[in-house]
C-alpha cells in the first residue's frame, strides 16, 4: 500500500493522531510532519523551508516499499505559530521549535526527528525512514 497522508490542525490533531495510532497495520511506518499553513491564493506555505522540504519528503516516503502513514499537522498562520504558547511548542511530546519538523512516531513517542534546517536533506530523510 502506498503513502497514506492525513491532514490535521490544532483542533483535530489528537483525534487524527489516535486514529493513526489505532491502525493495526503490521510494519506500517508512521510519521508526523509539522508544517506551516498554505496560502489559499498561491497554494504555497508562508514558510520557505516547508516549500523546499515537502516535495522531497513526499517523494522519499512514496518510494518506501511498505506502508507509510503521514499525518500532516498544520501549525497555523505565521502569527499563530509565532505565539510561544502554541500548543505544539508547549506539548512535551513534541516540543516543536520550528517548521518543518518531521518525526518518526512509534508506540506513542518520537523515535527520530528532523527539524527545519535538515528536513529537506535526502540522506537524513532516508536515515529517519530506515530507523537510524
Amino acid at each position: 500500500m502506498p503513502l497514506k497522508m492525513v491532514d490535521a490542525n490544532v483542533s483535530n490533531f489528537e483525534e487524527e493522531l489516535k486514529r493513526m495510532e489505532s491502525e493495526n497495520t503490521q510494519n506500517q511506518l508512521k510519521f508526523i510532519l509539522f508544517l506551516a499553513d498554505k496560502d489559499t491564493s498561491s497554494s504555497l506555505s508562508w514558510c520557505p523551508d516547508c516549500n523546499v522540504a515537502e516535495p522531497v519528503i513526499y517523494q522519499k516516503m512514496a518510494a518506501v516499499p511498505g506502508e507509510v502513514a503521514l499525518l500532516r499537522a498544520f501549525v497555523g498562520d505565521r502569527t499563530t505559530w509565532r505565539n510561544p504558547g502554541h500548543p505544539w511548542r508547549a506539548d512535551n511530546r513534541f516540543e516543536i521549535r520550528g517548521v518543518p519538523t518531521l518525526v518518526r512516531w512509534e508506540n506513542g513517542a518520537i523515535v527520530g526527528r528532523l527539524e527545519d534546517h535538515e528536513a529537506h536533506v535526502e540522506k537524513k530523510i532516508n536515515a529517519l525512514i530506515a530507523g537510524n
